[in-house]
């Protein structure tokens, strides 16, 4: 039977299963930013070491000079999590949270068990994949490395991004760093968590089809994208649901950018679909569109990164012969116009989703859309028809086209995809039934912004 109870650093436990209950949420986290967060000259804590399980005493294994502001939050463990002798296991999820400076780290996780077979899954920050099923054998352990970027709303330390009244929630804007285990059955034995400055970052701007989408079952390629990268690059995701060029601009998400954008960087791009609508976010595809995507380009260049151009994502509209209707007008033809005259890597992944919905078909199209039926979550009691956004399967086909546009270029962009990958066609996508994800307990039948 679980224990609940309120969330409390890790202490040495006997062999049962626990729930910790934490929250993060609000207000809370951006005061913290605003008042406690170190500013960008003071030296960040260099690491952090923990080991798990009743065998060993976490918190004196701890190796950290972190700084005195975030000393009493240190770190904890919330969701239902099994302390086994050498490691943690959950036949759910767990997360693990530490309170840590903005920028890159390196996580290097001890996986597996020395008497069975384990299979693990990481989510990070807003349910950000940078591990899938990851299997040991009997007695296989095995150090896997992933990069995560942390960051906050502060703009030098000073200023801050105009966050969104529901972004006061986001994982990704508060000042911790969050782990979330899951698979099949995942084996933690140990974590090391390390700053690092050398590795380059790339930074993903747009809409909801982008943005690290924070409730079940929503979801975007934004956020599976990471889980095909080596662990030498970052990935920074700065999309947010219902964003426009104009508004990315006004509340000051892209000077955010500017100021940690570096030479060896990138900036992908990929607006429309609420640029297209009547209102003060609207731009025209050939003349005001071009002009705010050249902003975007240009302060990339100046900065010494690459920009990357990404067409905007098909809507699930299909005609009587099943073809995909063009819903997004002439604005991918003008990106791809300008990718041609700037010489700028474009991604077309507006061209990749029409070949994967029209292979999908009108009905089967729908498992990659958030299309459920009443009850089908706990917290669910309508049924839910979107087709702008996808859901994890298809979020996770979409980072494939993306991943498959980069593999097939000759940007440098393709030596930081993991060596494992294969070649994917749209015309031939994965099935529903191979996909694996454990759902989070955080849903919502509340559509994104943006249509």
């Amino acid at each position: 039977m679980e224990k609940k109870g309120s969330t409390k650093q890790i202490e040495k436990y006997r062999r049962n299963e626990r729930t910790i209950t934490w929250f993060v949420h609000g207000v809370i986290p951006l005061l913290f930013m605003l008042f406690s967060c170190e500013s960008a000259d003071q030296s960040p804590a260099e690491h952090w070491y923990y080991e798990f399980g009743t065998a060993y005493d976490t918190g004196a294994k701890v190796q950290t000079n972190v700084p005195n502001q975030l000393d009493s939050l240190g770190y904890q463990i919330s969701g239902s999590f099994i302390e086994e002798e050498e490691y943690y296991t959950t036949d759910k999820h767990f997360t693990f949270w530490q309170s840590i400076p903005e920028g890159n780290y390196r996580v290097k996780l001890i996986l597996g068990d020395s008497e069975g077979k384990s299979s693990t899954s990481v989510r990070v920050e807003s349910r950000r994949l940078m591990l899938y099923e990851h299997n040991t054998d009997y007695g296989q352990i095995d150090t896997v490395t992933i990069i995560v970027n942390v960051r906050s709303a502060l703009i030098h330390g000073q200023d801050s991004i105009r966050l969104k009244p529901r972004e006061m929630g986001y994982l990704q804007w508060d000042p911790y760093l969050s782990i979330e285990f899951t698979g099949e059955r995942p084996c933690l034995k140990a974590m090391r968590i390390e700053r690092v400055m050398d590795v380059p970052t790339i930074f993903l701007t747009g809409n909801s089809t982008v943005v690290d989408q924070d409730k079940e079952p929503w979801a975007s390629w934004g956020q599976i994208f990471p889980v095909f990268l080596k662990p030498n690059v970052a990935v920074a995701n700065f999309a947010e649901s219902g964003e426009t060029l104009k508004s990315f601009i006004g509340e000051r998400r892209l000077e955010k950018i500017d100021s940690l954008i570096k030479p060896g960087d990138f900036l992908f791009m990929e607006f429309a679909h609420n640029d297209q609508k009547p209102g003060s976010g609207h731009v025209e595809p050939y003349t005001s569109y071009i002009e705010y995507l050249m902003k975007f380009i240009n302060l990339a260049r100046e900065k010494g990164a690459t920009p990357v151009l990404v067409t905007s994502t098909n809507r699930r509209s299909f005609d009587e012969n099943g073809q995909i209707i063009n819903t997004l007008d002439e604005y991918p033809n003008a990106m791809r116009q300008l990718a041609e005259k700037e010489d700028v890597l474009l991604l077309d992944l507006n061209t990749m989703s029409k070949v994967l919905y029209e292979t999908l078909g009108v009905e089967g199209s729908k498992k990659a859309f958030v299309h459920y039926p009443a009850g089908t979550f706990a917290w669910q009691r309508d049924a839910l028809a979107d087709n702008t956004h996808f859901s994890t399967f298809g979020a996770w086909q979409l980072a494939k086209c993306v991943v498959e546009a980069i593999r097939q270029s000759e940007s440098p962009l393709k030596n930081y995809l993991k060596e494992s990958i294969k070649p994917f066609d749209p015309a031939a996508p994965d099935q529903l039934e191979d996909w694996k994800w454990t759902i989070s307990e955080t849903g919502s039948s509340i559509k994104p912004d943006g249509y």
